[in-house]
């Protein structure tokens, strides 16, 4: 009798569980489906035939009311040549697969008919013969707003400025050199050997510290020009100037070009992990930023940090005095815009200011959106 009693309480208790495991898989499907939709605008375009000069963010921007809830929409075209990629002329749709709204895209090339999209919009896929498509992707944000930044801006630590190579003379004694001018540097450590042949040319910038710790997070280093070594005596070299953006002056650093691609396709995402940073320095030399500009913050790939990641930007409240109580009050920060990194180094990281609902400066927050 106590055997035939536990066993029906064993079976109850199992019965509990799974019931409770159920309730929660179907909690959690909801709450998916529930933050999918919830993603899009409460009145989304069903189509859109994306034009020359758009990006990704206005195509996301057009369907969603958060456009870095990208990845969690977008439904991969297996059907299609670099489904990943999205170009001029292809068709962007919003539809339903297990109930669930998501966008997908059709190549503009006359070819939807592999595809079936029932009365409810949901899509029905079918076998197809994968599509070639030969025109450029279309890019993540403007490229004219940071190709300069992604080939011609560095950051490096204090080490690699003290032991690059650096000019010592120009040649027949020239203090500046021009395009195809020679020009002699040292390498004070004469690894001239392991070097590739290819050098950046660069100027020393700005020191970058963190406005809470004092910790200096890295270097600003400019490329003005490229220089491909030729020979060498002892530890000095003699380099001819390829390419040059501006004349090239006694001191300015070698340091060893990186193979680099634009990387102009990066989907726009919530950061993996909590971010409280602050913008540390802007270019161009301007004080307050607003859109396409570019911005340096403090936080980097030892955060965690990823091209792709979108951030808040909050102006810090003022300072103020309540005059009844003569207390020293901190007013609320309030959101000011919003920007996507585009590169990241160790401590700090490059990110492009794609919404300024006010003026954005140096030591404005930066938090997850």
């Amino acid at each position: 009798m106590n055997l035939v009693r536990s066993i029906q309480n064993f079976t109850t208790h199992i019965l509990k569980q799974s019931l409770v495991i159920g309730s929660l898989t179907a909690l959690l499907a909801f709450a998916s489906n529930a933050h999918a939709a919830q993603a899009f605008k409460q009145s989304p375009p069903e189509t859109y035939l994306v034009q020359n000069g758009d990006t990704l963010w206005d195509i996301a921007e057009k369907f969603l009311e958060s456009p870095w809830l990208w990845p969690e929409v977008w439904h991969i075209n297996s059907q299609i040549e670099n489904p990943h990629y999205i170009y001029q002329g292809d068709t962007i749709k919003l539809v339903y697969i297990d109930g669930k709204p998501r966008l997908t895209v059709d190549r503009g090339t006359g070819s939807d008919s592999h595809k079936q999209y029932l009365p409810d919009g949901t899509l029905k896929l079918t076998p197809r013969k994968r599509v070639s498509h030969l025109t450029t992707e279309i890019p993540s944000v403007p490229l004219d707003a940071i190709q300069s930044f992604l080939v011609n801006h560095r950051v490096v630590d204090k080490s690699t400025l003290d032991n690059a190579p650096y000019v010592v003379a120009g040649n027949d004694n020239r203090l500046v050199m021009g395009t195809s001018d020679y020009f002699y540097a040292r390498d004070s450590l004469n690894n001239w050997s392991d070097a590739t042949l290819a050098y950046g040319i660069y100027r020393g910038g700005e020191p970058y510290f963190d406005p809470e710790t004092g910790e200096n997070l890295g270097y600003e280093a400019i490329q003005i020009g490229l220089g491909k070594f030729l020979e060498q005596t002892d530890d000095i070299a003699r380099v001819k100037l390829v390419e040059s953006d501006e004349e090239v002056r006694i001191s300015d650093l070698l340091i060893p070009t990186l193979e680099q691609r634009v990387q102009s396709v990066f989907h726009p995402k919530s950061p993996k992990q909590e971010i409280d940073g602050k913008i540390i320095h802007v270019f161009a030399g301007v004080r307050n930023v607003s859109q396409y500009d570019v911005v340096v913050i403090n936080k980097g790939e030892r955060e965690e940090m990823e091209v792709g990641d979108v951030l808040a930007t909050y102006r810090v409240g003022e300072r103020v005095r309540d005059r009844k109580t003569n207390e020293l009050l901190q007013l609320p920060s309030e959101r000011s815009g919003l920007m996507i990194i585009f590169r990241t180094f160790e401590k700090v990281s490059f990110g492009l200011i794609m919404k300024s609902y006010k003026s954005i400066t140096v030591m404005d927050e930066v938090k997850n959106p």
